[in-house]
Order: structure tokens, then sequence, then C-alpha cells
């Protein structure tokens, strides 16, 4: 989809200009952030818009473009134009604090003008007061991370969330299976504020057991192995049952194998699984997926302590979390980690107008830009390229120097092989970014 046509729709949202002075007009103007909902041939897609109204005249942006209109009374005129060369004219009225109207868009390589209606609303105000925290216990779960899916809670930046997750199969802290494997998802949680084109923060202050065992196998995924490595693991494929000894901090399996008796691993409680909705107008991608949304990264520093970043394309969101290891290695070789359910608590916060291309996750030590493809090349250029625009907007380095940072400090890590996208890793110690400020700060 052309981003003028975005920017037609938003423009509409342009028309509440003089609302404190005249009927059906919000009472604090049309200047500030507007979602605006449009009709694309029966599927909704969303889009952000910026307005600033200086008497009849309006401005705006929406993704990078500027926007140009008037109003008159309660009527809107705009008119858009692409970096294609497209342009899209728009008409719109506002009542009750909502702007409806239709928008026409035309391109070079496109002589079909369809006309799409549209409303438009203002992104309320952060709320004001103390924080809260929210103790939420899960009644069903999502195999699929939908912008369709009813939110099972509200939540407003700055709250906390306490609540479990079931196993990868479907299985909760007393063994129980609750709902069809596959990676079932807590949530979604709608989070009040945030709009497309911005990015949603989730920082977990607990992800620990809640129970004392995990499923695996004895499987190596086909990424992994070689033609004589494969022949050799014909017969594999077998489910392994862990003992977690949480006082201990280690994993040890049940029934170990001949040479594995003495074998024992450390625990490192971690989620596979952490999302917000695609837009709508993307087909649901099943909870075993992954992408710019997150969704199953299967990243082993996800972990307590850990803040996950991702970009929103839907109003409100909707967070999704789940898919518990008690430990994995990097890449999730085995197909499956040490499958488990956990106890989990985060805390959400929305950075209004920034827009990441995906999903990034902060630790205590490191910066961490991912990158998921089909394929582990791909992955690492998509790393690449997420680290880069990191170093830039965030140090205001010029291609010159990022290019001189990363080829000094980048730690790369194959964070996962197991799943239709490969997903790869660049690190940068937060130490060796010091001596470079930081120009949001």
């Amino acid at each position: 989809m052309r981003k003028a046509l975005f920017l037609l729709m938003l423009v509409p949202g342009i028309s509440a200009a003089r609302e404190a002075q005249e009927p059906g007009r919000p009472a604090g103007g049309v200047s500030g952030r507007w979602v605006v909902n449009t009709d694309f041939y029966g599927s909704t897609i969303y889009f952000r818009m910026e307005l600033k109204q200086e008497g009849e005249k309006l401005t705006g942006n929406f993704d990078g473009d500027k926007l140009e209109g008037t109003l008159k009374g309660n009527t809107i005129y705009f008119l858009a134009k692409d970096e294609q060369g497209g342009t899209d004219e728009g008409k719109a009225t506002l009542q009750g604090g909502t702007i409806t109207g239709t928008v026409v868009f035309t391109h070079p390589d496109d002589p079909e003008h369809a006309a799409h209606k549209f409303t438009a609303e203002l992104v309320p105000a952060r709320r004001a007061g103390t924080s809260q925290r929210h103790e939420f216990v899960p009644t069903t779960f999502s195999r699929q991370f939908s912008a369709l899916n009813k939110p099972v809670l509200t939540i407003a930046p700055g709250d906390s969330v306490h609540t479990t997750t079931v196993d990868a199969g479907g299985k909760d802290e007393k063994g129980v299976t609750r709902v069809l494997g596959g990676n079932p998802e807590t949530g979604p949680f709608f989070v009040e504020t945030a709009a497309p084109g911005d990015t949603l923060s989730v920082h977990f202050t607990r992800v620990r057991l809640n129970r004392d065992w995990a499923e695996s196998d004895d499987f190596l995924v086909g990424r992994a192995v070689d033609s004589d490595l494969a022949v050799k693991m014909k017969d594999a494929g077998k489910s392994v049952r862990w003992h977690l000894d949480a006082q201990r901090g280690v994993a040890t399996p049940e029934k170990p194998a001949e040479h594995l008796t003495k074998y024992a691993v450390p625990l490192r409680p971690m989620l596979g699984c952490v999302a917000v909705a695609p837009n709508v107008a993307q087909a649901p991608p099943g909870s075993g997926d992954s992408g710019r949304f997150g969704g199953n990264m299967d990243f082993n520093e996800i972990v307590e302590g850990a803040t996950v970043y991702l970009p929103v394309s839907v109003p409100g969101a909707l967070l999704y979390v789940g898919d518990g290891h008690a430990l994995q290695g990097d890449g999730e070789l085995n197909g499956n980690a040490l499958e488990t359910s956990m106890d989990v608590e985060f805390t959400v916060d929305v950075i209004p107008g920034k827009r990441v291309p995906g999903p990034r996750v902060e630790s205590a030590t490191h910066l961490i830009a991912m990158g998921l493809a089909g394929s582990l090349d791909d992955a690492f250029r998509g790393a690449t390229a997420n680290m880069a625009q990191w170093l830039t907007e965030e140090y205001k380095l010029t291609p010159s120097e990022v290019a001189q940072v990363l080829g000094t400090s980048a730690e790369y890590k194959v964070s996962e092989v197991a799943d239709r996208n490969a997903g790869m890793v660049l690190k940068i110690n937060k130490e060796r970014l010091k001596p470079l400020g930081s120009a949001e700060k």
C-alpha cells in the first residue's frame, strides 16, 4: 500500500481545527495525535497522524510526509502528495470529536481512483495519577497474534501486570491442559494511548518457574545438520522430560541416557514469545510465527530484567506473552527448549512517535537489535540494519561512524533456527557507547 494513501487518510483528522469554538469539536482543538481507521474493501487499516492548526490552515505529519489542508467550519479539504508522484484528495467533516469522510488517491502506476471511507479519533492523553499493579488470572489463551482478538485487560502506560503463562503444549503450572498446543499466549493486553507509529516498551520484572518439570526432545532441527548428521539423527525425535530444581538452580533429565547420568544445566527462565498485533491488513500469524511484531522469537536473553521494544501497528498495541522456557541454548536446536509454564510480571510504557523497524531488547549490559527472516543471511542483515538505525537515531551517528562502531563492537548471536523465520541478534555493550552520550537524553 502506498504511503501517499496513508497520508490521505490521516489528513481528515485536520478538519477538527476550531473545535473549541464550534459545536461538535473536541475541547482541546485538533492539534495532537490522531488514529485513522480506514475501510479498504471491507478490511480496516490504521494510520497515525499528528496535526497542527493555525487559523484555517492545517499542517501535519504522517509517516514523515507533510500534510496541508484547509478547515472551513466543520468541513475539511486536503491534498497530499507522496514521494512517488501520487496525489491524495480528501473531504471530511467533524462531528462529536470524530472525523468522517472519504479519500481519493491517484498514483502513476495505478489507473484506479478508488474512494475509501474513514474515521479518525484523537489519541487519549496519558492517564494521570499513580500507576496500577494488576493481578490477572488467565482463563482463555490465544493461538494467533491477532488484532481481532478481544483484549483480556486494559492497562495504562506505567502499569504492571502479574500473570501466568501455559507451556507450549497448553499445560498450566499444575500440568492441566488448558488449551490446544502451539505456543498459546496470555493476552492480548490493550495499552491505553498506544497508537500506530509508536513503540511499546515491555520491561520484565519477574520471569520465574512455577512448576518442577519441563518437556523437550532429542531432535536437531534441519538448519543445524548436514547430510551425514541428518542420517545419524534419523531415529531422534523422542520426548525428554526434565526435572527443574529451583533450589539448586539446575535442570536434569528425569530418565537420563547412559552418558548423561551426571548431566545438569543451570536454569535461566525466559519467554519465547512477546508480541504485539500486526496491522489487520495482514492475515493474523499463528503463535508459532515471528516477524516485525515480535512473536515467537525464542531469544534466550528475554529474561527477568530485560526490556523488549516492539513497533505498534494497531490502537492499544495488543500485547501477548507466552512460551516459557526453563532454559534454552542458542538457536533452540531441539525445536523445543525446556518447555514449561511460567510466573510473569511486566511493566509497560509507550514511546510516542518513535517507530522501530523490528524487535529490540535492552539488558543491564547490552543494546540488542534483532533480525528475523527466512534465512540466517537475511536475519543477519536485518539485525545489522536494525542496530544501525538505533545508533543513528539515539546517538546521531553518521553512516561512517556507525560502521566504525559496528566494526569494533558488534557481537552477533544466533537466536533462533527452529521455526519458519531464523533469528540473529546484534549486541553492543553499553560501556562502549557511554562516551557517545545519547541524543535522546
